[in-house]
């Protein structure tokens, strides 16, 4: 089987899944300049946190009535629409949405009482801060570069393999944040912590999984001293081929059953990590190593140099 054969099909695959991203990326950020190009959650823009408990118990409204509750009570003054509901337990609620006042949260209150029937305890009522989303993204960062440059310290040509594993990482960063934009163009799902916690995740995956299949090939490369880098790179891929596909389909199809039957509050969590670990997956195996290839064989030379330097190449 020869996969790296074909690594241009692979890469202008990539090419074809990440420019519709980009392009709902672009257009949010075109009619939201102040968000960027996705659309965030209070987790980074900052608002306001209610926690409610209904008594009694079986009181208690659906996620759905609630939603609709602020989306009526939400003014041009008060934008407090499409608010993200997480059940507590059986009775009470923790409610995030756009920054509100006292005023309005007392409307909220008294509204759910009369609408619902019921005694509403307000158990917490606070603002959240937009700046805890920078700090654990650029944490997270600092620890990933850090693991790469730890992985790939005794390899030879360390900084091929690094950016080619950083390259991987990338793609898959893009793929997810482009579904993101998508998603919110059609579901209306905002960037909250845990979409930052899948995509966390999601660049884990993909790093240890690429780890895996680059380990391999520097086995190989002392192992198969003579033989060409390249024929050595698919060797590689093809025997780490059955581990990581069999690895990912299993993640897979728990996230599968979790994103049908696992509830709406942990939905949009759910789908972002199937992307990515699918892209993950695909990543590691068509992209990373294919690019060790086009490094080692310094193919972007021939790009627009026609056959001539093509053959140069070949004979040297």
């Amino acid at each position: 089987m020869n996969i790296i054969k074909n690594r241009y099909w692979y890469f202008l695959i990539s090419l074809l899944v990440i420019i519709p991203g980009l392009f709902f990326m672009g257009l949010h950020w075109a009619q939201n300049p102040k968000e960027g190009p996705l659309s965030l959650g209070i987790d980074f823009t900052g608002g306001s946190l209610l926690e409610v408990q209904f008594a009694p118990a079986e009181k208690r409204p659906s996620v759905a009535q609630v939603n609709a509750l602020y989306n009526e009570l939400s003014t041009s003054a008060q934008p407090i629409k499409d608010p993200v509901i997480q059940p507590l337990s059986n009775d009470s609620y923790s409610i995030r949405s756009k920054a509100m006042d006292e005023i309005t949260k007392a409307k909220i209150v008294t509204e759910m009482e009369k609408r619902f029937a019921s005694k509403v305890t307000v158990q917490n009522f606070t603002s959240v801060s937009a700046a805890v989303g920078a700090e654990v993204a650029g944490t997270a960062a600092l620890a990933i570069l850090f693991y790469l440059w730890w992985a790939f310290r005794s390899v030879q040509h360390a900084f091929r393999y690094g950016t080619a594993a950083i390259l991987a990482m990338l793609h898959d960063v893009l793929v997810v944040l482009g579904v993101e934009a998508i998603l919110g163009f059609a579901f209306g799902w905002q960037v909250d912590s845990l979409f930052l916690t899948a995509l966390l995740t999601v660049i884990g995956f993909s790093v240890h999984d690429t780890i895996v299949v680059f380990d391999r090939i520097r086995e190989n490369l002392s192992t198969y001293r003579r033989v060409e880098f390249e024929t050595v790179i698919n060797h590689s891929v093809v025997q780490t081929l059955d581990r990581s596909i069999n690895t990912q389909l299993t993640v897979m199809f728990t996230l599968s059953a979790l994103a049908l039957f696992g509830g709406e509050s942990i939905r949009h969590f759910v789908v972002i990590l199937l992307v990515g670990v699918f892209s993950g997956t695909y990543s590691s195996i068509f992209n990373a190593s294919p690019i060790l290839v086009v490094w080692e064989n310094q193919e972007w030379k021939t790009w627009f140099g026609g056959k001539k330097k093509e053959e140069e190449v070949v004979a040297s």
